[in-house]
């Protein structure tokens, strides 16, 4: 089912790199889903009200038609929507100030795109302000909007290609449970079987009672999040966006030194941390700490017997450690991941899961926050810090509407938090190289791009189409 109607942008039409709105509609299911009020789970409620963007770019989906491909798009969202209507709800307040998600089948907005005159691989990807930011829409309503943009080169037809860009609000999915909204919407794009629909029910993560006395203060819940009424203020600070490309062969070797069980991300995590101390003894800013955090999925923690594979939501935790930067640049990478995979795996399991779905029920109504954001050393002092989000389970390959698989894609987050952001995926090629977006401090992607190695330009022009 398609609204159609009209914005601003429509009506006015040109953003940066000659991106052009032509049309805005809303796709609500295909099927009528009654009105009701779903709870955010407790592990949800973690989540501060940010949008999170991924965008995919494919050859010319048309075929030389001159169809826009948002026709196919919309028809397959419309039936994707009825199992996954909660995309097609809202985020609102219960009674007691909480968000919960209004599922009222208000639909998805879609905007469709062209950019005429400009060449896709003449965009400079690696520079997501300049490039990426009018090819993402900005959600203004909903859980989700969709952008699909054509390349249009009427001197060359062989250049048309078609950007596909989704924002949807983190607090109703995490990146894994997106994944599988992809992956169904792309099956009913090429009118394949529906993968299995998904689960919504909160009871994987009701608080258990009465909750043991453990679990409202000293535990491992307590060190990793804070009420916000007692949470330090985040530093504004200047942030930078780009987006690498990883070399499979440089995955490898940071493995290699990072010694024996560890793994790749956390290797990749431990280079990182001490890329941040680098940039922190050079920073004006003169800061002592360095704090890194890792975001941490508990399905199969809490459920080891797969029950939990479908469960669409958060089910998330973000360890960290905090590290004075002259002990980290003066430390073996080894050392490092050693110490990566100690706080990495402390959280790793169902216990803290469990105690964590405890110990937001234990503050509720008061909202919380990672202190892994914050950006504190164990003293109370301003510390560098930076959050690394793994989207190596993003099934590129299978995000095919019908035109094949992408030719390119990347996450886009530039939060207003002050905690740089990282989050590597896997390459579109399929090659084993990764695509990682970065969020971070200029003096922090001064040092990425100085070293001779693993933070490499995308050199979109071979990257994207060659």
């Amino acid at each position: 089912m398609v609204k159609e109607g009209t914005t601003d942008d429509a009506r006015h039409g040109h953003c940066r790199d000659e991106v052009t709105i032509t049309a805005v509609s809303t796709v609500a299911p295909a099927l009528p889903v009654q009105e009701h009020r779903l709870p955010l789970s407790n592990l949800d409620l973690i989540l501060p009200p940010i949008d999170v963007s991924v965008f995919f770019c494919y050859g010319d989906p048309a075929g030389g038609r001159s169809h826009h491909p948002a026709t196919v798009l919309k028809a397959a969202l419309a039936k994707t929507l009825v199992a996954y209507y909660p995309m097609a709800g809202e985020v609102v307040a219960n009674a007691a100030g909480e968000p919960e998600l209004l599922c009222s089948s208000r639909g998805v907005d879609v905007a469709e795109a062209t950019a005429d005159g400009t060449l896709l691989r003449d965009l400079r990807l690696g520079l997501p302000d300049e490039s990426v930011e009018p090819l993402v829409p900005k959600k203004k309503a909903g859980v989700m909007s969709v952008q699909v943009t054509r390349f249009n080169m009427r001197q060359a037809p062989s250049s048309r290609c078609t950007v596909v860009g989704c924002t949807f609000d983190h607090r109703v999915c995490d990146a894994y449970s997106f994944n599988m909204f992809l992956v169904a919407w792309a099956a009913a794009a090429r009118g394949s079987s529906a993968p299995p629909a998904p689960s919504f029910h909160r009871s994987f993560l009701a608080p258990r009672e009465p909750a043991p006395l453990s679990c409202t203060a000293g535990n491992l819940a307590d060190r990793l999040f804070v009420p916000v009424s007692l949470a330090p203020a985040l530093p504004d600070t200047a942030a930078t966006n780009r987006i690498y490309c990883v070399s499979a062969d440089d995955v490898a070797a940071l493995q290699a030194s990072a010694g024996s069980g560890r793994t790749k991300l956390e290797a990749f995590t431990a280079h990182l941390w001490q890329l941040y101390a680098k940039a922190a003894a050079a920073s004006r800013r003169q800061q002592q700490s360095c704090c890194m955090g890792v975001v941490v999925d508990g399905r199969t923690r809490l459920r080891r017997d797969g029950a939990m594979e479908a469960y669409f939501g958060n089910v998330l935790t973000i360890p960290y450690g905090v590290m004075g930067t002259d002990a980290l640049r003066g430390m073996t990478l080894a050392d490092v991941a050693g110490d990566v995979h100690r706080w990495v795996a402390e959280a790793a399991t169902g216990e803290h899961f469990r105690e964590l779905v405890n110990w937001v029920e234990a503050q509720r109504p008061e909202p919380t926050v990672a202190r892994a954001y914050l950006g504190r050393g164990h003293g109370g002092e301003d510390a560098m810090a930076c959050v690394v989000s793994s989207g190596m389970r993003l099934p590129v390959g299978e995000v095919d509407f019908g035109w094949g698989r992408p030719a390119f894609a990347s996450y886009h987050f530039p939060w207003p938090g002050g905690a740089g952001y990282v989050m590597p995926m896997p390459s579109a090629r399929g090659d084993g190289d990764w695509v990682v977006y970065v969020h971070a401090a200029p003096e922090v992607v001064e040092v990425m791009e100085a070293e001779p190695t693993v933070f490499r330009a995308l050199e979109e022009a071979n990257y994207l189409f060659d």
